[in-house]
């Protein structure tokens, strides 16, 4: 039982290793295109709508 609480405090004191970190810009490049391919689609879609 004492070492899980050894284990948890190990784990407190150690830094965070987030290998997510390392692409996260990319993540976010490529969430603001598809946002904005979407709402381009969504504008001509509904501008198509209403010419016709």
């Amino acid at each position: 039982m004492e070492t899980i609480f050894d284990d948890v405090g190990n784990g407190l004191r150690a830094p965070a290793q987030t290998h997510g970190a390392l692409y996260a810009p990319s993540r976010i490049d490529m969430a603001g295109k598809l946002f904005l391919g979407v709402a381009i689609g969504l504008g001509l879609g509904f501008g198509m709508a209403n010419a016709g």
